[in-house]
């Protein structure tokens, strides 16, 4: 019978300048997946924490000191001769040159143009991570005053909210495509993408950004709804969900619910631990949802999270 190997666990960053770069490395031609780029960084040893691999690596490989960082993705990939672990952290702060100092070739590489280089299949959830933000704005419903929607969507957006999923389940099929345009309008003037709560095939009709699926269209799907063109998302409550949309290789999920909410007093809650449990299940990046505030954003990092999803946590006054 063959042995599974060992799984390696290693430390790994994503390093980001002031322009918004991150840094690759270039792995030598005569090692596992030589030739490849990847995120910097290096095996634990024995006893050593995450966050000391990460700051002892970095230092040995780049020649940089690192001085803010915190999680940003758990991977976990199977090879075929090898098992491997990557803890990979968000660096947005060092002092030092990054320099290859092992020898290997680095570049600064802008987050849009990563999709342009070569990568070991263990780093797709990686670059996903990198390019999403931390915080998800699920809009509550519009009403029948969309001039006050508009204005305090304005708001959200200026208070750096990048990423926004229009949520119009009261509005019908006519007022919901004339509100699009606007919102999208607001969102591409603060260079925020606009994901649709709807049917996929809106998407480009409308000129959104991508979709994001309720867990029942999740679950009625057997393949990714949009190209990759487009941000596809969904709606996560169970393993067997957040199993479902790795496979069909969606971009991200929204995990919930984890804390308690006015509207959904008496939900099952999942708490950060069971939060956790689903984002080691995870093969892309998750948010957490259900009661998140902006103080909350350090908790989920720490339970495997790539932020948080929140309507009235990062919209401001609730629209009547």
């Amino acid at each position: 019978m063959k042995i599974a190997p060992a799984r390696i666990h290693v430390a790994a960053a994503a390093i980001f300048d002031e322009q918004g770069r991150v840094l690759i490395s270039r792995r030598p031609l005569h090692v596992h997946q030589g030739g490849l780029w990847e995120f910097p960084g290096g095996k634990l040893e024995p006893g050593e924490s995450v966050a000391n691999a990460l700051r002892r690596e970095l230092y040995e490989e780049l020649g940089i000191i690192v001085q803010a960082a915190r999680p940003l993705i758990r991977v976990v990939h199977d090879y075929a001769d090898k098992a491997v672990l990557l803890d990979v952290w968000r660096v947005d702060a060092f002092t030092g040159t990054a320099a290859g100092n092992e020898g290997q070739v680095i570049e600064w590489a802008a987050v849009g143009a990563l999709g342009e280089y070569r990568f070991p299949a263990a780093n797709t959830p990686i670059i996903k991570a990198v390019s999403l933000p931390d915080r998800y704005l699920v809009t509550p419903e519009p009403g029948s005053d969309h001039s006050s929607f508009l204005r305090a969507l304005e708001g959200a957006l200026g208070r750096g909210v990048s990423l926004v999923q229009l949520r119009a389940k009261r509005l019908s099929a006519a007022d919901f495509r004339t509100l699009v345009p606007a919102v999208q309008q607001l969102c591409r003037q603060a260079d925020a993408r606009l994901l649709l709560n709807a049917e996929a095939a809106l998407v480009s009709e409308l000129g959104a950004d991508g979709v994001h699926l309720t867990s029942a269209r999740l679950r009625g799907l057997s393949a990714r709804p949009l190209g990759d063109e487009y941000l596809v998302g969904a709606s996560c409550h169970t393993r067997q969900e957040v199993q479902h949309a790795g496979a069909l290789g969606l971009d991200f999920i929204v995990v919930s619910p984890v804390q308690q909410t006015a509207t959904h007093p008496d939900a099952c809650l999942l708490g950060f631990d069971g939060l956790q449990q689903l984002t080691e299940q995870a093969s892309l990046p998750v948010y957490a949802l259900g009661g998140m505030q902006l103080a909350d954003l350090a908790t989920a990092f720490r339970h495997g999270a790539q932020g948080i999803a929140a309507i009235n946590g990062l919209w401001g006054d609730p629209v009547v």
